[in-house]
């Protein structure tokens, strides 16, 4: 997991764990500089001495490849993660340069310290200087806060009213600072990825001149190269786009922040002002607490928090709320007061203070007090402004002229669909097509009065304006969730099985539209308007998240890949029936197990891993393949197995990076180790031949185990030290696809159907016969039918 996004919403809460974020992404940014800062020293090192360059590189190499990219959210794309590891490839590169002594001389000068001095002076050190004035901002808004709350209610109402006029510019002026400062911290830390690397690039480029073989070592690395650009280039996109949806919706909470309160677990939540008691000589002090309140179970939290002392977190407390009163400031010398009871601490009475007569009156009516008013807390999403636009017979219409016309006008024009039309024209346009009445009369590929951005533009704002995105709400989550992990092939799948889940003029819809761009992809030659282009284009259009949030816009750029893949698989998606044995994707998944470690270790091992697959959770039908024929084996194949058992290598490579990022929808390896033997015994048999069990079982069936597993055994120790003894002559269905690492093993596919399979000599091992060839089968890849 990276670093958490910062909410715009959060701002005006600020509340400890937001505080805890900022100082997060503040201390990565930190890491980033220093780093940066080691980076241009060694760099300058290289300049510096011909007889220390060997030495110099190994120490700039060793820099590159320890230092990591965080990212913002829960996954990266694969070019993000290309990004990534650039600096271990760069380093590797630089080894393979050791012995090589020419000069570097001014180039390095020019393609790499320099803009790195420029991107820590003009964009690390602009955030420093946010951070200065945002600790500076906290300090004053918060001080003059406790000085304003101090103020006695027995002064006239002329100067309460000035003050509160006061309080409340500066609060306004320390959130503006503060929506500014946020954005800015996440600006930077997407930006950093292109804006370092790219220096990075070019020092590579420029250091092949100075080298004897040079040129050779350039072709080797000129495909890497290539696509490390497209990698940037990307990732540059989807960052222009990013970047303008999240100050889009940091516009709209500036205008207006209560209306885009995060949904939150708590009736209420927020700071309040706790009077403290002490014996009668001392009087009494006040201390700001971060509160929250569950209406439901009368439950009220409060924890101690004090901004200006480094943001120390105190000790909470809890009680259940018995009830609330409002306090008259002729009882007390303090405004925005009320009295809290607890159920559980008789006698006890806790007089708090808000910050504002409004939020008083709102903590009344979540608390239940007197002259509450009917202002919730509850932060609910925030519906979208259905448009007239809808998916209907005219929109059919619409979306076929604009397609029509652009392909018989301007399949061509370069930047097509990137270049906007003028809003006023495109809404002129649109009207007219929407109007039953114009429609018909709308000629496009014929009139001039249309430019052909004009249509595209007005094309986008049709599905744009539709109530609900093409590819649903109820699906959003469904299609982002394959493109963050797994095999390109698994990605298609997925996406292909969704896609005909979409309602049908959803998916007729979006069959035309892909289609067409498939058509402008193949053009980009002339309109310079690649896959990746039109990802970045139509991601946001086609799919889009039902509560806008920054968490949510960080998922811009896997809606783009999304947009990808239909695109460049548009047949078959759209032509073909997804397989059958593919059963519905959920938002948590299951990845194929690890298979069991063999007994010996062999030379040569390879590192292949085991071929990744959609977390779909399979579960086979009986019948969905067909039975290979079954042909005898020859005793000989026996002995030869057996022979070779002891000395096969050890079992399969633990997952490795792509696969870790795949969630689970079971029990991990943990869950297992802490039942008993016979309990795990019976689960596993269960999940391996549900059908074998004629009763039911206390246990519950378990699931295939988590990739993150620390140990490379699917299966407890208990289980592979003890196979089913019944596993005899059976037969047995794969529910993983498996590629063999050894004459040994068999190689197979999802469906295939092995006879013969009996209990292997080696723990955790199965042997079978699949087409008319005998060898081990992973037992954790196997249903026993």
């Amino acid at each position: 997991m990276g670093l958490q996004p910062l909410e715009f919403s959060d701002c005006y809460l600020d509340s400890p764990w937001f505080r805890e974020r900022i100082r997060a992404h503040e201390a990565e940014l930190e890491r980033t500089n220093k780093f940066i800062k080691e980076l241009i020293k060694d760099g300058k090192n290289l300049i510096a001495a011909t007889k220390s360059l060997s030495a110099a590189q190994r120490k700039f190499a060793h820099s590159l490849r320890d230092f990591k990219f965080e990212f913002i959210g829960d996954a990266e794309t694969d070019d993000e993660r290309c990004i990534d590891a650039s600096l271990r490839e760069f380093s590797n590169f630089l080894k393979n340069l050791e012995e090589q002594r020419e000069i570097m001389a001014l180039s390095v000068t020019e393609t790499l310290i320099k803009p790195l001095e420029k991107f820590r002076k003009e964009q690390l050190g602009a955030v420093k200087e946010e951070k200065k004035k945002f600790d500076k901002e906290t300090e004053k808004n918060y001080s003059l806060i406790d000085k304003h709350l101090n103020l006695s209610a027995k002064k006239k109402d002329s100067h309460l009213q000035e003050a509160d006029i006061q309080v409340e510019q500066n609060r306004q002026h320390f959130y503006e600072l503060s929506l500014e400062y946020v954005c800015k911290l996440q600006e930077i830390q997407e930006r950093k990825k292109f804006e370092f690397v790219e220096p990075m690039l070019s020092f590579f480029q420029g250091m092949f001149t100075f080298y004897h073989q040079g040129h050779e070592l350039a072709k080797d690395f000129n495909h890497y190269k290539m696509e490390l650009q497209i990698n940037i280039q990307n990732t540059r996109n989807r960052f222009e786009g990013t970047r303008s949806e999240v100050e889009e919706l940091m516009n709209k909470i500036r205008q207006n922040p209560k209306d885009h309160k995060r949904a939150s677990q708590f009736t209420a939540e927020g700071y309040l002002y706790v009077q403290e008691k002490r014996p009668a000589p001392f009087g009494s002090s006040w201390v700001k607490h971060y509160c929250m309140y569950r209406k439901a179970a009368k439950k009220f939290n409060m924890i101690p928090f004090e901004h200006r002392s480094g943001g120390k977190l105190g000790d909470g407390e809890v009680f259940f709320l018995k009830e609330c009163t409002k306090r008259h400031t002729d009882s007390i010398d303090r405004r925005f007061c009320f009295d809290i009871e607890a159920a559980d601490r008789p006698g006890v009475s806790l007089t708090m203070q808000a910050f504002s007569e409004e939020e008083r009156k709102q903590w009344l009516e979540a608390l239940g007090g007197k002259e509450a008013l009917f202002h919730t807390f509850n932060r609910a999403i925030i519906p979208r402004p259905e448009g007239s636009a809808q998916l209907d017979k005219m929109g059919f219409t619409i979306l076929r002229k604009c397609i029509s016309a652009v392909e018989t006008r301007g399949i061509n024009d370069q930047g097509l669909y990137r270049v906007v039309g003028v809003s006023s024209k495109v809404q002129r346009l649109l009207s007219m097509l929407m109007d039953v009445k114009t429609c018909n009369e709308v000629d496009l590929e014929n009139s001039i009065d249309w430019e052909v951005k004009t249509i595209t533009s007005a094309l986008k704002q049709y599905l744009r304006s539709l109530p609900e995105p093409l590819m649903t709400y109820e699906l959003h989550g469904d299609f982002i969730v394959p493109v963050k992990s797994g095999s390109p092939e698994s990605r298609v799948n997925a996406i292909h099985f969704l896609v005909h889940k979409l309602p049908e003029k959803n998916k007729e819809m979006l069959d035309i539209l892909v289609k067409h761009l498939t058509n402008v992809s193949n053009h980009s030659k002339q309109n310079l308007m690649t896959v990746a282009n039109l990802g970045v284009v139509f991601g946001p259009t086609l799919m889009r998240p039902q509560e806008e949030t920054v968490a949510a816009i960080m998922d811009l750029k896997f809606q783009n890949i999304v947009v990808e893949i239909l695109i460049e698989n548009h047949e078959k998606i759209f032509r073909t029936l997804p397989d059958a044995t593919f059963p519905e994707p959920t938002s948590l998944s299951a990845s194929p197990p690890n298979a069991p470690p063999r007994q010996s270790k062999r030379q040569g091992q390879r590192t292949k891993r085991p071929v990744a697959v959609y977390n779909l959770c399979l579960e086979l039908e009986d019948g969905d393949s067909g039975n290979p024929p079954k042909e005898d084996t020859p005793s000989s194949s026996l002995d030869s197995l057996a022979s070779a058992s002891p000395s096969a290598a050890a079992g399969r490579v633990p997952l490795g990076p792509d696969e870790n990022h795949l969630l689970t929808d079971g029990g991990s390896f943990g869950d297992w180790a802490t039942t008993t033997p016979s309990q795990t015994r019976s689960s596993m048999v269960q999940w391996l031949n549900p059908q074998s069990s004629a009763t039911p079982s206390s246990t519950p069936a378990a699931t295939p185990p988590s990739p993150r597993s620390p140990f490379p055994l699917s299966l407890p120790a208990t289980v592979a030290d003890k196979p089913p003894d019944s596993v005899i002559n059976r037969k047995a269905r794969a529910v993983y696809p498996c590629e063999a690492e050894h004459s040994s093993e068999l190689s197979f596919e999802i469906g295939a159907i092995f006879e013969d399979v009996q209990t292997s000599r080696e723990p955790g091992w199965l042997e079978g016969t699949l087409n008319g060839k005998r060898g081990l089968i992973p037992q954790n890849y196997v249903k026993l039918l």
